[in-house]
């Protein structure tokens, strides 16, 4: 099993292709290429920290639909974007602001939003976090795991550990979606 960490996917949200210039021609194949690119890197026994703002704008059957396509345990850390109707979307293992667990020996904190300081920070805790869609500086130990930032797929931590020394290359979106 592995675990990996993605942010900010804003599924059936109109207004992302326009503010984050996002690159697909439309929002049926935007959240069919996160679809197509979360399933390629994550497998069914994997497990996906999903960091906030997973949609805005779909009913609560479309999001159950969209939470039963994605493989793996997904587990939500609530975004400022994230309704009652995403809260309460069946297929999520747990539901929280924040978290603090620990992935390959390493200890995370994990939230929606970028802190300037947090648990564990001078003993080398790592926090990941979404919300700023790849722009905003990085800081030491902190990591922004959004799609926008991590190439429109989940990454576990060992990609994102080796992207600040520049020796990954972000994955890019799915040419055509499968989805």
């Amino acid at each position: 099993m592995a675990v990996f960490f993605t942010s900010d996917t804003h599924f059936g949200d109109p207004r992302i292709l326009r503010i984050d210039r996002r690159p697909f021609p439309d929002l049926p194949a935007h959240d069919a290429a996160l679809i197509a690119n979360w399933n390629a890197a994550v497998g069914p026994e994997d497990e996906v920290w999903h960091l906030g703002d997973f949609a805005l704008g779909p009913d609560a059957a479309r999001l159950a639909e969209i939470l039963s396509l994605l493989h793996g345990t997904k587990r939500l850390i609530v975004g400022n974007n994230d309704g009652p109707a995403t809260l309460a979307a069946p297929g999520w293992a747990s539901v929280a602001h924040y978290v603090e667990t620990t992935v390959d020996e390493r200890p995370l904190v994990l939230c929606h939003y970028a802190f300037r300081t947090w648990n564990g920070m001078g003993r080398g805790a790592l926090n990941l976090h979404g919300h700023s869609h790849g722009q905003l500086r990085p800081i030491p130990r902190q990591y922004d795991v959004g799609v926008d930032a991590q190439g429109f797929v989940p990454v576990r931590l060992e990609t994102i550990l080796v992207s600040r020394r520049g020796g990954a290359r972000a994955a890019q979106p799915a040419a055509e979606p499968t989805a």
